[in-house]
């Protein structure tokens, strides 16, 4: 068998990364693509339309947790150092699970910073280092803000049928926020540390 012989700008060719492509969007933001999943369009659109807002305040929260995780101090440090890890990791789960659900439904899921920054109901923090405790009562507020939205979108997604959008909400949303709540709101007890009173 004869050995083909191949010039090295072919070769070079057909190995190069195709960068800087470009393409009109496939799916632009706002439209659905119908699915046979046995609901009916409005009631995706609804879904898609509330999940969205619940992703984005769901990056700014899992994003507070990392900012925070960063930039704690004082004697409690180790502790809530961890603690905001973990919970960042548990929302980024979240985060995941409920972009899917609106690709499910036919949605496009909101990703970039800005425009989660343009979607969220959470007030932005500072830039800088804030104390423990505002860290904390920054991060309560944002899961109660997060809480009393899904709370109302579940209902909305059983009164128009779409029982795996309220499951999400109320299994993995208000479930997973609520644990969180509780393991955050305890490191702002007044407790003594030392001695009891």
């Amino acid at each position: 068998m004869a050995k083909r012989s191949i010039d090295a700008g072919t070769i070079s060719n057909k190995s190069k990364a195709l960068t800087r492509q470009q393409a009109s969007e496939i799916q632009p933001f706002g439209h659905l693509v119908p699915r046979p999943i046995a609901l009916g369009e409005s009631v995706c659109t609804k879904s898609v339309e509330n999940l969205n807002q619940i992703l984005a305040d769901t990056i700014t929260l899992r994003d507070l947790y990392k900012k925070h995780h960063w930039q704690v101090a004082g004697p409690t440090f180790y502790q809530l150092h961890l603690l905001f890890d973990k919970h960042y990791d548990e929302q980024n789960e979240l985060v995941d699970t409920i972009a899917e659900r609106i690709r499910l439904l036919g949605g496009v899921s909101v990703a970039m910073a800005h425009d989660v920054a343009e979607t969220t109901s959470i007030p932005r923090p500072p830039k800088g280092r804030e104390e423990v405790p505002v860290q904390i009562s920054r991060l309560l507020h944002a899961h109660e803000i997060i809480l009393k939205e899904a709370r109302t979108m579940a209902r909305q997604a059983t009164e128009a049928g779409d029982d795996g959008t309220n499951d999400l909400l109320v299994s993995d949303v208000i479930r997973g926020n609520e644990l969180q709540v509780w393991f955050v709101a305890e490191h702002v007890v007044e407790m003594p540390l030392v001695q009891a009173v």
